[in-house]
């Protein structure tokens, strides 16, 4: 204690403030009001273990002035900021994002859907069988320009393929629920569901041993084929009708059709010019090959 009372002459004037905080820790008598007030700031100040650390060897190499001022400053003028503030901050920021995103993906979605021959009859003829499309062409006083009609026309259109269409995959339209703030909320609700789920088909299953109904059987069939949730509702319905009828529920079934995938995909492939192309191109010149012709 002898040691770190001493306050050696070539520390730094605001090292001296703080030595004179860590000893004194307050108003003392014979100091003046500087020194005093400079005492009781640092004295609060130097509670916290890592600076007390710090200016203890402050003491024992006080030669080391830029080492001191660093560590001094870098403490003194760090943002004082929660990190529960930035983390939900943060969060948030994310969850917005995303959902905006979401809906520009579906009003694409939309409008492509909208754009194509075969969607926009079926969706005007809705559209007239509901006398949406007569509404529209009213005349009279409520009379409109052609480009005003051409826009209600088109509102009209893209509100029946969104009512009658269900858009699946990554553009289907966004549910606030599936946004990163509400995942983390609910992710204590989504684990005691998945441990009651995963109890109810360890004991129907495995210790009664009951038969797969069909969602069970498409759900082993998802997990053979790695797919998420979304992936696997995206696909067709006679495709999953195929996967039913030819059992790949079953682990040997589902290898053999895997591998009737992989054969079939290799024929595409070797019948695809553009993939002719490139294997010609792999085997004539191949990455990163190095040709020096004279010009």
């Amino acid at each position: 204690m002898a040691q770190n009372q001493r306050c050696p002459s070539n520390i730094p004037p605001s090292i001296k403030g703080m030595e004179v905080g860590k000893i004194l820790g307050g108003t003392q008598p014979g100091l003046g009001l500087e020194e005093s007030t400079i005492g009781s700031k640092n004295s609060s100040w130097l509670r916290d273990e890592e600076t007390r650390k710090d200016y203890d060897y402050m003491l024992d190499h006080p030669e080391e002035y830029y080492r001191h001022y660093y560590h001094y400053y870098s403490r003194r003028l760090a943002p004082k900021v929660d990190v529960t503030i930035v983390i939900l901050v943060t969060v948030c920021a994310i969850s917005v994002f995303q959902f905006f995103s979401w809906w520009s993906s579906y009003n694409e979605a939309i409008n492509y859907l909208a754009s194509v021959p075969k969607y926009r009859i079926q969706a005007t003829e809705i559209a007239r069988q509901q006398g949406l499309l007569n509404k529209a062409k009213e005349k009279g006083k409520n009379r409109r320009s052609k480009e005003e009609i051409r826009e209600e026309e088109e509102e009209i259109i893209k509100d029946i393929i969104k009512n009658k269409i269900d858009i699946k995959g990554g553009y289907q339209k966004p549910k606030i629920y599936d946004i990163l703030l509400f995942q983390i909320l609910l992710a204590p609700f989504y684990w005691c569901k998945y441990v009651v789920w995963y109890c109810w088909w360890i004991y129907c299953f495995t210790i009664k041993g009951q038969e797969y109904g069909v969602e069970e059987k498409l759900y082993i069939i998802r997990r053979y084929m790695k797919m998420s949730q979304s992936q696997f509702d995206s696909l067709e319905d006679h495709q999953k009708e195929t996967f039913l009828e030819r059992q790949l529920w079953i682990r040997e079934n589902y290898e053999v059709y895997k591998r009737e995938q992989e054969e079939e995909l290799k024929k595409k492939m070797a019948m695809d010019p553009r993939w002719k192309r490139y294997r010609r191109w792999m085997k004539n010149e191949g990455p990163g090959r190095l040709t020096f012709i004279d010009d």
